[in-house]
């Protein structure tokens, strides 16, 4: 199948569900684009020709799209059609890579390696990793991008006799998966999530307008043995990116 030819999709509608048929329709298709069935660049398809397959109004057909467009996942090309811009990326909070994570959804994560170095620990990383400050640390700064767009910008310290990565590891796998391969045991996180607007540089990294909201996360990761093995100050895109997170009632 050539790049601009429609994707077929197997979408069918419950006219018995109280659910409206229009977001039923929206949904099948959000799900089809973040498990990658429709990647970006995919060619919808005719509203007309998706209308009369489904059995549904055209007016239905165009307000499911419509609502996917106006989620940012789908726009309306002139003489184009409809198209797959990118998905969302939704990452459940769970001590997991984004690498793992991009890989698992289906979104072809590639990994630009900004930094690979041994530096002196400032107060605020010396406090997060157990050591004296001033001592060597390895520092890791990457940009993770997700079907060649960008996604997160991510420093990493660790501790300096943790492991030493060579710089093509970290352009093909996660952090975590080399942490494991040698040998370290990762067992619990402290982490927190916030937000604020990208400056300049920030903005051209990740290839948003400066002002753009950014999410921020701060990990400190440690391993079987109580010991910290990383400490991340992470950056995403807000309009790509998204944390789930599961709440339980306590008893």
């Amino acid at each position: 199948m050539a790049k601009n030819d429609p994707v077929d999709l197997q979408l069918s509608v419950d006219r018995a569900s109280p659910v409206p048929l229009y977001f039923q329709l929206a949904q099948q298709l959000e799900s089809a684009v973040e498990r990658g069935k429709l990647a970006p660049g995919s060619l919808l398809g005719n509203e007309i020709e998706l209308a009369g397959r489904l059995g549904l109004s055209r007016p239905t057909v165009r307000q499911a799209i419509q609502s996917l467009v106006d989620k940012g996942l789908l726009v309306r090309r002139r003489g184009i059609g409809t198209q797959v811009v990118h998905s969302q990326v939704k990452r459940p909070m769970e001590l997991s890579s984004l690498y793992d994570d991009l890989e698992a959804a289906g979104q072809r994560p590639a990994t630009r390696v900004l930094r690979h170095d041994v530096e002196e620990a400032t107060g605020e990383i010396a406090a997060a990793l157990g050591v004296p400050e001033g001592a060597e640390v390895r520092l890791v700064e990457r940009l993770r991008l997700a079907h060649g767009e960008p996604m997160a910008h991510m420093r990493n310290h660790l501790p300096v006799d943790l492991l030493t990565p060579r710089e093509g590891e970290l352009e093909t796998t996660g952090l975590y998966r080399l942490m494991r391969g040698a040998g370290v045991t990762l067992h619990s996180a402290r982490q927190s999530v916030g937000a604020r607007i990208a400056d300049a540089a920030e903005a051209e990294l990740l290839g948003e307008a400066e002002g753009a909201p950014l999410l921020t996360m701060e990990r400190t990761t440690y391993d079987d043995t109580g010991r910290a093995v990383e400490y991340g100050s992470h950056l995403y895109r807000a309009s790509r990116y998204s944390f789930d997170f599961q709440l339980l009632v306590r008893p």
